[in-house]
């Protein structure tokens, strides 16, 4: 009986095998990779396609000229007066109400996302839309997660409102979002070990996003410094609208922003004094703005805005590998999850007996965790904490 061709050339029947099976796996995930993106287009295109049939049925209904405050949202703080600021996320508003202190001007303040959900999963509703039409000071983050609030300030009826975008006013501080070594996503193939903190570490960044831009990593609101920034541009936009409290709230902002950076050092210190310098993520990775001011290293399952639940082999396999390598103490995990992926990163090491932390992102903020006391600085008071944990 003759050797089959192939075996004159030197491969083995095993071995053509395991190349074609190479070959479907590879096809497979570049199938799997076309339809991710086909059907995040899909869900831009339906998100601000519902935003812009709102828009048309708010102003068909003449509910823009008629509505008034009525049907508005309840603020989990604030005013019933003439000035109406909007913020979507829990650390603009929690700036504002910082900012206007008592109140002098009964500014009413309302949080969008007051229910819990995260930014990456909110859909605006008619009377969303209807807020952001009619009020003075409209904050938002300004990425991708919102791209929705462009088509609702094209039909703003206040033509005379103050937009605030955080990633359009932070400038050179915001960052591309990152698909860093170890993550879901990422080749773990043939690479030699990298560091992923501070300016040191080079890093490949996810493909340009199906709106032929820059993805950027929207959760700039976690760095301290960006906090402050933040609230000195929020504070004299407030200023230009209600001069009569111009000093008020110039001495309020003030006084926040050096709670803020009186923090920032804590952290300074904190890291400085760490046994360690890497923070091992069994979770999305928001963090990113953190870890940047303070020259820590990281490794993540995935990328901060990924909509990843499931973490493959490879992504468990590395991770473990990382802990048992650097003999890092701790797992972070964020808020709100089973942690059923840093569980199994655990596992997975050769002690199995690593900590699991958890991280407040600052995502699912809802109202009734602001009339129970949660603060922007309350939260990350508990978040240094548990740094130190993870790094001791």
């Amino acid at each position: 009986m003759g050797m089959p061709a192939y075996a004159h050339a030197g491969y083995s029947a095993c071995g053509i095998q395991g190349c074609r099976r190479t070959l479907v796996l590879l096809r497979l995930k570049s199938v799997i990779l076309k339809c991710n993106q086909q059907y995040k287009e899909v869900m831009f295109v339906r998100k601000n396609l519902c935003v812009m049939i709102v828009i048309a049925a708010v102003i068909a209904a003449g509910c823009l000229s008629a509505c008034g405050h009525g049907n508005t949202k309840p603020s989990a703080d604030g005013g019933e007066g003439e000035i109406e600021i909007v913020a979507t996320i829990f650390p603009e508003y929690d700036w504002v109400m910082n900012i206007i202190g008592e109140n002098p001007a009964d500014v009413r303040v309302t949080m969008l996302l007051d229910s819990g959900v995260d930014l990456h999963s909110y859909q605006p509703t008619a009377n969303d839309i209807l807020m952001i039409s009619t009020c003075d000071l409209f904050i938002y983050v300004g990425g991708e997660s919102d791209e929705w609030a462009d088509a609702a300030l094209d039909g703003a009826v206040n033509k005379d409102m103050a937009v605030i975008s955080l990633l359009d006013v932070l400038g050179d501080a915001v960052r591309e979002e990152e698909l860093a070594e170890g993550m879901q996503g990422h080749d773990h193939g043939d690479e030699k070990d990298e560091d992923h903190g501070g300016d040191e570490h080079e890093h490949e960044h996810e493909d340009d996003d199906e709106h032929g831009g820059t993805e950027y990593d929207e959760h700039v609101w976690l760095s301290l410094r960006n906090a402050a920034a933040s609230v000195e541009i929020i504070s004299e936009a407030i200023q230009k609208i209600d001069p009569d409290n111009r000093d008020i709230y110039k001495a309020n902002s003030s006084a926040y922003i050096e709670k803020l950076n009186a923090l920032d050092a804590m952290y300074r210190s904190a890291v400085d004094g760490a046994a360690f310098n890497t923070l091992l993520f069994g979770d999305r990775f928001p963090f990113r703005y953190l870890t940047d001011d303070y020259g820590l290293d990281y490794y993540a399952a995935f990328a901060g805005c990924s909509a990843e639940t499931e973490a493959d082999f490879e992504t468990i396999a590395f991770l473990s590998k990382k802990l048992d390598e650097l003999s890092l103490p701790a797992v972070i995990a964020l808020e709100g999850g089973d942690h059923r992926i840093a569980e199994t990163i655990v596992q997975n090491t050769k002690s199995k007996n690593q900590r699991i932390l958890v991280l407040d992102s600052m995502q699912s903020v809802a109202a009734k965790d602001v009339t129970n006391g949660a603060t922007y600085l309350s939260i990350a008071e508990k978040n240094l904490s548990v740094l130190k944990d993870a790094l001791n």
